[in-house]
């Protein structure tokens, strides 16, 4: 085991509480103010969407965003923070609708990979080289509306139009099944892998895994992270928990599953991540209920348990477990886990 964890969240992991449902139930925290919070928790990596970064970025020229992000850069080494990646909210804006890159409005697309551009600029200004992809649009609520063939075209096409704009920069790409849209183009890690294929340059296109985007594809966290570490590509995870086949829920890692938390925490430490510098984010959710100035807590304690499930995990006896394996005795093996966990 030699895994090396430091760890990250988004300013939205910080929120006011609204939902698609009702409105805000709590006041609202000013960034420079979230940013305080960060080393108090025990974060050192903060994660950006463009416009986290740079508000009303549409509005700006291209030198105004830079500059706008090198005061940005400023205020995080003030706070001894380091930003891991920056994402483009493509989903936000009217000409996405029908998504960025997979558009079938060509002025749409124009606007997709533009703002991508500006992204990529404002990284460079933070001080990072990592871009996440989250595909949010990308994909049909009508199977004729889109032929999946060019979908596939244009979002390689896209990945090598950011490749090439910066040679530094690597690509990683989010998979999610569904949400917003009801089918998407790179629903698994499998797939997002593949997309690098289709580039010039492969080796700067990988992934992020997020735990609660692998339950709604109904697949198995721990096994999706192993499945990209064998390919060494696993450069970001965001870790939360789910309760089945729903919404995209974001609860405190390990809230509903313990086991299968584990099973995440042990895969990245056995295989030494963290070792390249990757960070380990929670992109967790405070509940609707907490009040202000308890609205924090889903960050310190998906931290915490993180650490805890650590913990537990280098205390097991691997030649007792390679004993059992071995052996085929899967049951004991079952009840050893288990045991380890109820007394931890």
């Amino acid at each position: 085991m030699a895994g090396t964890f430091r760890f990250s969240f988004g300013p939205w992991n910080i929120h006011e509480g609204a939902d698609p449902f009702g409105p805000e139930v709590r006041k609202s925290i000013p960034f420079n103010q979230k940013l305080a919070a960060y080393k108090k928790l025990g974060f050192d990596g903060v994660q950006f969407h463009d416009d986290d970064a740079v508000p009303d970025m549409n509005e700006l020229s291209q030198k105004e965003i830079i500059r706008e992000a090198e005061a940005l850069k400023k205020t995080l080494d003030n706070h001894g923070l380091t930003a891991e990646f920056v994402a483009p909210r493509l989903w936000f804006d009217p000409r996405t609708i029908d998504g960025g890159y997979t558009s079938n409005c060509a002025k749409c697309r124009e606007y997709a990979i533009e703002r991508s551009k500006r992204t990529i600029d404002i990284a460079r200004a933070l001080g990072t080289r990592n871009i996440v992809l989250w595909l949010a649009r990308e994909g049909t609520y009508i199977r004729e509306a889109k032929d999946p063939v060019l979908a596939a075209e244009r979002i390689a096409e896209a990945l090598q139009t950011m490749l090439d704009y910066d040679r530094n920069i690597r690509i990683m790409i989010e998979s999610k099944p569904n949400e917003p849209m009801d089918h998407t183009y790179i629903p698994t890690i499998g797939h997002a892998i593949a997309m690098g294929l289709m580039t010039n340059a492969p080796e700067r296109v990988g992934c992020l895994i997020e735990t609660a985007h692998a339950l709604l594809a109904n697949l198995s966290p721990s096994d999706e992270m192993g499945f990209a570490l064998a390919h060494k590509k696993l450069w970001s995870v965001h870790l939360n928990d789910q309760n089945s086949l729903k919404f995209d829920q974001d609860l405190t890692f390990g809230a509903v599953d313990p086991r299968r938390a584990l099973n995440q925490v042990r895969v990245l430490d056995k295989h030494d991540y963290g070792s390249s510098g990757e960070w380990v984010g929670l992109d967790v959710k405070v509940m609707r209920t907490q009040k202000d100035g308890t609205c924090m807590k889903h960050l310190e304690y998906s931290r915490k348990i993180f650490l805890k499930l650590l913990e537990i995990s280098r205390s097991l006896d691997d030649s007792k477990i390679n004993q059992l394996v071995a052996e085929r005795d899967y049951e004991e093996l079952n009840f050893y886990i288990l045991n380890a966990m109820l007394k931890g």
